[in-house]
């Protein structure tokens, strides 16, 4: 499932910008990129489950 792949892609690049601008102490942007990661971690969650659950 495509969508599954981009929104864990999504939420690594999204982590790692939250950790990278944790040491910058730059606080805005910290939490603006740590829901980014919130959100696209729940949704790969839900795709993940679609993409292994069966009917």
């Amino acid at each position: 499932m495509k969508s599954h792949k981009y929104w864990s892609i999504g939420a690594l690049l999204s982590m790692i910008c939250t950790f990278l601008t944790g040491h910058v102490k730059n606080h805005m942007i910290h939490a603006i990129f740590g829901v980014i990661a919130l959100i696209c971690m729940i949704m790969s969650i839900y795709s993940g489950h679609k993409m292994t659950s069966r009917n």
